[in-house]
């Protein structure tokens, strides 16, 4: 199996007069292994030789092919679109248990989150035809995800979900803290939370000239405010110094002592040990594709990450 990706926003066409076509073997052959459909060049992954000239002749350094096991094929997640991103596999919600998510930039975390918060639903890698629900959920039949899934799609699981870019949240979200916390406080428990993370002393304050710190605080104390199934934090530690770093890794740990299903993002190796009980690794060629592996115990998959193979699964 080859999984082909072009970068749109490298790719030149007018300026390198379409080499990748030009020199492609398959194409001089009779072969349309790529067609250009508008001003960009589209790669058929099932007609490609694999040989690799068209990456080596591309001055813009635009496309990228991988060749992968072809069991793979069969565990696709999700893919955007003709010669995007691939991700394979998905991490399984685990509740009571904070499972924790580590692996490069670009290798799919965020998508991941995405999808199990209903955000983005899974097209199994069938980009042009979509699988319905029912698809969806029979192609995770025997699985943890089956019933997930089930339950997303039926309005029955709720998600509160802390995204990656906090930055953004003044563009779409205007007001002081405390107005907009306390209009989000489900669970009644908003003065512990205000006070472990340390928000009274911004609390009068509009969100617009908050520090990328106080932001992240107030989005995780949101998240935390919210009565959910599932609690989703992407990069909860991004902006924060030591001290507070440990302070949320212990508001986001009482979550287990509710009982609720925890998944955490996070590139701090000393958050994540803290934070979680178990550990998924993303892995792969970062905007290209990405695949999740097997749980593993936290210290465990920490050293698998730091070591670079996973035994298990002999990469």
């Amino acid at each position: 199996m080859r999984v082909a990706v072009l970068d749109p926003s490298r790719c030149k066409p007018k300026r390198c007069g379409k080499v990748c076509y030009r020199f492609c073997p398959m194409v001089r052959s009779g072969v349309k292994a790529i067609v250009f459909e508008g001003e960009k060049p589209v790669f058929s992954e099932i007609l490609c030789s694999g040989c690799g000239i068209c990456v080596k002749k591309c001055p813009f350094k635009a496309i990228s092919i991988v060749n992968l096991p072809d069991e793979l094929n069969e565990e696709c997640s999700h893919r955007f679109g003709p010669n995007a991103f691939k991700l394979f596999r998905l991490p399984t919600p685990m509740p009571g248990v904070v499972l924790g998510l580590i692996g490069q930039n670009g290798t799919g975390k965020t998508t991941a989150l995405r999808i199990l918060s209903g955000e983005i639903k899974p097209n199994l890698g069938k980009y042009e035809d979509p699988p319905s629900w029912e698809e969806i959920i029979e192609y995770y039949r025997g699985s943890t995800l089956q019933n997930y899934f089930k339950k997303i799609s039926e309005g029955k699981l709720k998600v509160a979900h802390k995204p990656q870019y906090v930055d953004k949240i003044p563009k779409v979200v205007k007001g002081r803290v405390g107005d907009l916390l306390e209009k989000i406080d489900e669970k009644g428990k908003l003065k512990t939370i205000a006070e472990n993370l340390e928000l009274k002393v911004i609390w009068d304050r509009e969100l617009d000239v908050l520090s990328g710190g106080e932001l992240q605080r107030v989005a995780i104390a949101a998240a935390l405010c919210r009565e959910a199934d599932m609690y989703l934090f992407d990069e909860p530690s991004s902006y924060l110094d030591v001290e507070q770093r440990l302070k949320i890794a212990k508001a986001i740990r009482e979550l287990k002592k509710e009982g609720k299903t925890v998944i955490v993002a996070e590139h701090d190796l000393a958050v994540l040990d803290y934070l979680s009980d178990h550990i998924c690794i993303f892995y792969g060629e970062p905007g290209i594709y990405g695949i999740v592996s097997h749980v593993h115990g936290v210290r465990v998959g920490i050293n698998i990450y730091l070591d670079g193979y996973i035994q298990d699964e002999n990469v």
